[in-house]
């Protein structure tokens, strides 16, 4: 087969011309209660319709489930959508469900019974959509099952997961290239948010893609603002600390690189007055679908997670979201920076590392036996070491590494190109508090350099707005869904500020398609005249804030081990052991000679009293190899108390 064709600009008129574009927009409308397409949307949707391949780049947000959601429900057969997570498929299935679109998922998770009526279900073009995971397409009877089914087109969404030089290849996509040999004359489109130009190609070659229509959207977010801060362990968490109270509205994801790491930040917040949860591949999966939920529903604000969280999460109204490490890649980095900001309006991503990150990205990438791999792991940490040393546009910086090559020199409004907030200067305000004067900052662009973004709308009803998510709230566990599912964000917004007093009223806000209405309209009326009646949210069921430390002390003093308390807590042992010693440090713990024998406690205090106190791994390459972190963290807080 010839080599794939270079990307062209999606300017490029390839797109088919589909003559019915009343019929496009009714079913825009009925289904999505839209009245106009996102930009580059419509051409995508056409392109499907009329049968030719497509290559979509559309950044998080942008509106890509539409692209391939749309056309499947203008043709009578099934469109199979290849999805990597089920989360996100049992998600997408049931917010199509509650539009009135026949849809389905086979995955993992599906129960026998439930897998043996879809199958047969599915054999007679019932489903408008079918979402399978790449394992399911891997296994050896799927094709023949597939071949027996109305098939329209095929959509592989996270497209990137095919490329080995993408930031998260995953073998199982390498099937997919099965689907051109065996169905030759059904559509392909491929769907992501981060692909470089290297992983574009690759995905065009690898899926058989024939002249596809390309759509390459910009990677500048501009209603994003990036900021990039080098930290040590104090005055990170002090950072977190401010960014997160920054958020006053909305919510904030934060990324910790370990799943101690987690635990612990979730503890830190806690301890100080801020309601906060975690999220990480360890948690049992009811737990963590729990948790998410939670966020989702605004129950509580602030979501700390690894990486395994975020693909697919549709939640408008995320105001920061912050790193507390280094990320694999610059490609990871503005996948998960990118489900800030989402609704268009302002949002920050904050970027705090440590140096001793590289040592954790040396320990990840030390593990990789392949050659070929780790010489591409560590290309992709020089990559990122680059873009946070860099002294010059982080916008501009992220386009160029994605291929783009933009007309503009400066976003005005990142680190690099305009003031930062006063509040980032830690060292600064505490000069500031002893009366020194402070270092200039640095001074703000002219009004035509800078980006104009778009402010909140000021005149929405916060009272309605808390009123109207605390009935979505509890609509959504009545029926067992998200909470999003039952109404997004945008269009609760949009419901605060037209306030409908009937049904054809509601019919115009923005989200509200016809299945829509007739589930939750003369429910949404009548809270909307219970709130003009004096109705008021009674934040029953918001996550309140806890004391990890008073919880912890009260387990220690009923006699729980350290073991114990991680597995009541749901926190790693290092998290546990990290918060005790914290607590002898402050005077508000005392340490425990029943915790180490005393021999190993005079061996660790021995090795600390010559080589200090300040760093751990000296002291454990010092000690026995027996001797675990947790005890030396223990005896330095007894030291340290006493001191």
């Amino acid at each position: 087969m010839a080599a794939a064709p270079g990307l062209a600009d999606q300017s490029r008129e390839n797109a088919p011309s589909f003559d019915d574009g009343t019929l496009l927009y009714e079913a825009l409308h009925r289904y999505w209660g839209y009245e106009s397409f996102r930009p580059g949307q419509e051409a995508i949707v056409r392109c499907l319709a009329a049968g030719h391949d497509a290559c979509v780049i559309m950044p998080t947000g942008g509106g890509k489930s539409l692209c391939y959601q749309l056309p499947a429900v203008l043709d009578a057969r099934t469109a199979v959508v290849i999805s990597p997570l089920i989360a996100l498929m049992q998600d997408q299935v049931a917010q199509l469900l509650q539009m009135g679109i026949s849809a389905a998922c086979l995955n993992a998770a599906t129960l026998p019974d439930e897998r043996a009526h879809i199958l047969q279900q599915a054999a007679t073009g019932k489903y408008q959509l079918l979402y399978l995971s790449p394992e399911r397409i891997a296994l050896s009877n799927t094709m023949d099952w597939l071949k027996r089914l109305p098939i329209s087109f095929f959509a592989i969404d996270e497209a990137h997961c095919i490329s080995e030089w993408g930031h998260e290849f995953r073998p199982e996509y390498r099937q997919l290239s099965r689907l051109r040999e065996i169905f030759p004359d059904r559509p392909i489109a491929a769907f992501t948010a981060s692909a470089t130009k290297r992983v574009r190609g690759d995905i065009i070659e690898q899926l058989r893609l024939r002249d596809p229509y390309k759509h390459i959207a910009s990677f500048r977010r501009p209603n994003l603002r990036y900021i990039v801060r080098q930290a040590n362990a104090r005055t990170q968490d002090e950072l977190l600390l401010r960014a997160v109270r920054q958020v006053s509205d909305g919510s904030a994801i934060v990324y910790a690189p370990t799943i101690a790491r987690v635990g612990e930040t979730v503890d830190f917040l806690e301890e100080n007055g801020i309601a906060a949860i975690g999220y990480h591949g360890q948690m049992d999966s009811r737990a963590r679908r729990e948790n998410q939920e939670k966020w989702m529903a605004d129950e509580v604000r602030i979501l700390v997670g690894t990486m395994a969280f975020g693909l697919g999460i549709n939640k408008p109204a995320v105001r920061a979201v912050i790193h507390l490490a280094l990320p694999k890649s610059v490609e990871q980095y503005y996948q998960e920076a990118g489900r800030a900001g989402r609704d268009g309006l302002p949002a920050d991503c904050f970027l705090f590392w440590q140096k001793k990150d590289s040592g954790l990205h040396a320990y990840f990438n030390g593990k990789i036996e392949d050659y070929a791999e780790k010489e591409r792991a560590w290309q992709r940490y020089r990559e990122v070491e680059q873009f946070v040393q860099s002294e010059s546009c982080r916008q501009r910086h992220i386009c160029m590494h994605f291929g783009e090559t933009p007309r503009w020199e400066t976003c005005g409004n990142c680190d690099a190109c305009a003031a930062p907030p006063d509040w980032l200067e830690i060292e600064v305000a505490q000069r500031r508090r002893s009366s020194t004067v402070s270092r200039p900052p640095k001074p703000a662009l002219s009004g035509q350099q800078r980006v104009s973004i778009p402010v909140a709308n000021a005149s929405v009803d916060r009272e309605l707005n808390e009123y109207l998510r605390e009935w979505r709230r509890n609509t959504a566990k009545d029926k067992g869904v998200s909470a999003f599912v039952v109404l997004h964000d945008s269009a609760l917004e949009d419901l605060c500020l037209v306030e409908p007093s009937n049904l054809q009223e509601l019919r115009r806000v923005s989200g509200f398609g016809e299945k829509k209405v007739e589930m939750y309209g003369k429910e949404i009326l009548d809270v909307l005249r219970r709130f003009r009646q004096g109705e008021r949210a009674t934040n029953e069921g918001k996550l309140k804030v806890s004391s990890p430390a008073k919880e912890t002390l009260r387990l220690l003093e009923e006699g729980r081990t350290f073991e114990q308390i991680a597995q009541i807590r749901a926190r790693t042992l290092r998290a546990v052991v990290s918060l005790v010693a914290d607590l002898i440090e402050r005077g508000e713990a005392q340490f425990q000679p029943g915790w180490l024998a005393s021999e190993r406690y005079n061996q660790i205090a021995a090795a600390c009293r010559q080589l200090g106190m300040d760093r751990l791994k000296p002291l454990k390459e010092a000690l026995p190899p027996e001797i675990p972190y947790e005890e030396i963290r223990l005896v330095i807080a007894r030291l340290r108390s006493e001191s």
